[in-house]
């Protein structure tokens, strides 16, 4: 496509979106339940042809040189799918809150006041790697009511076809409009330019990918922006704690999959707790090849490790989202120095406490500033899926009515209502 002609395009298909936005409103509970079931069907039942569109994608990105992690995450396993599905079962389980009046109270005039749950009206999502947000960011569209246009990354661009062909179908099969969810069809970054460009028909943009991504995306938007820009997460071992346990979460924090943002990428040990710990975690990360970055004293303890890959932090290491096996270690004097440590350096999308201490975790809950907070577990549970919202569509560490994983409500938005019986203003 020209430039013309990528105007043209992204034009049509904010027309498209928003025509149809007005028909996925209005439908029923029972009909966006209906095209979730058939996208969990159709998924299952498609597994075989899907792998063969993905093995072109993977095969391309392994070719360029794409990083290992990166294509791990383009990657569409029969597990993954399997996810999906149970994703799209698990909305269309969910009772439907569009519509929904909450806090309705009446006035002293007569009149009472509420406020009514609808949706957004058409969301345009920019993503790269995984091609599984496809079908996440489908099923919440269909689910919140919304219309929505997709513009996953050219990596994936086969994947992403295959996958948008199905939820087409899906659409279909319920009888909701086939522009409902559009997917941007071209990979030619133009596209990307004048999807955010367009508030006439995008209410608001949801940005999922590296840093680079998102800045530009929330530099150029003309429209609402939803967001985080990358997921530094902590896990803090806390003064008393049950030793066995912290190996076990904080383990798993790193090392379940490097390349999510919920992954742990810093580690802070409180030093009542040290000595104990850093040995028997050093020899974890160890045994999986994780590099240590370490403060002076947590080296001193993890120099005693056999085989742990060690070497001394620098300022830029405590900011740093590795994606990689890859982990900073700093000894904290204790709770008051963990919390300042990560309100400094998060970057306010996941932290966690392990503790025995009933008080300081209900201190670290009240005072780290992050979209998600835990006590005793892995911040690999951040996420739309463990979090029981179905699927997520992001995570946003902004401070509006989306914070954290962003599912239907975060896809929402509250309207007043007020009813009458023929009132009038004094």
């Amino acid at each position: 496509m020209n430039a013309l002609n990528i105007v043209e395009y992204t034009h049509n298909l904010g027309v498209q979106a928003k025509v149809a936005s007005t028909q996925m409103a209005r439908a029923s509970a029972a009909v966006k339940s209906r095209a979730l079931l058939a996208l969990a069907r159709l998924l299952r039942e498609n597994v075989q042809p899907l792998q063969i569109d993905n093995a072109r994608d993977l095969e391309r990105a392994v070719a360029s040189g794409l990083s290992a992690p990166m294509v791990d995450r383009l990657r569409l396993t029969p597990k993954v799918l399997e996810t999906c599905a149970q994703g799209c079962e698990q909305l269309a389980a969910m009772a439907d809150v569009i519509g929904e009046i909450i806090g309705m109270k009446q006035q002293p005039s007569g009149i009472r006041v509420g406020q009514m749950r609808v949706p957004i009206g058409v969301f345009g999502m920019i993503y790269e790697s995984r091609p599984n947000v496809t079908i996440e960011a489908a099923s919440l569209s269909i689910k919140s009511g919304n219309a929505c246009i997709l513009r996953g990354g050219s990596e994936a661009i086969d994947s992403n076809k295959a996958l948008a062909a199905l939820v087409a179908r899906a659409l279909a099969e319920a009888g909701l409009p086939e522009h409902g969810v559009q997917l941007v069809q071209t990979t030619d970054r133009e596209a990307v330019g004048q999807l955010i460009a367009m508030p006439e028909y995008v209410d608001v943009i949801i940005p999922r990918g590296g840093k680079g991504l998102i800045e530009r995306i929330s530099r150029e938007a003309k429209v609402p922006v939803i967001k985080h820009l990358d997921g530094n997460c902590h896990t803090y071992v806390d003064d008393p704690c049950d030793i066995a346990m912290a190996v076990k979460v904080a383990d798993n924090a790193k090392t379940h999959k490097y390349s999510p943002c919920n992954a742990s990428e810093s580690l802070l040990v409180a030093r009542g707790v040290a000595a104990s710990f850093l040995p028997l975690i050093g020899a974890v990360y160890a045994a999986k090849g994780v590099e240590m970055r370490g403060c002076p004293e947590s080296l001193a303890i993890l120099s005693s490790v056999a085989g742990a890959t060690l070497a001394a932090a620098t300022e830029q290491d405590w900011y740093e989202e590795y994606l990689a096996p890859i982990i900073s270690v700093k000894v904290v004097d204790g709770l008051d120095e963990a919390i300042a440590h990560i309100n400094r350096y998060s970057s306010h999308h996941t932290d966690a406490i392990l503790t025995r201490d009933h008080m300081h975790a209900q201190r670290f809950l009240r005072e780290v500033d992050s979209s998600s907070v835990m006590v005793n577990a892995s911040t690999r549970f951040a996420d739309g899926f463990e979090y029981g919202l179905g699927a997520e569509i992001g995570i946003s560490t902004d401070k509006f009515h989306a914070r954290g994983p962003v599912g239907i409500e975060g896809l929402t938005s509250l309207k007043y209502v007020v009813l009458g019986e023929g009132e009038v203003r004094a």
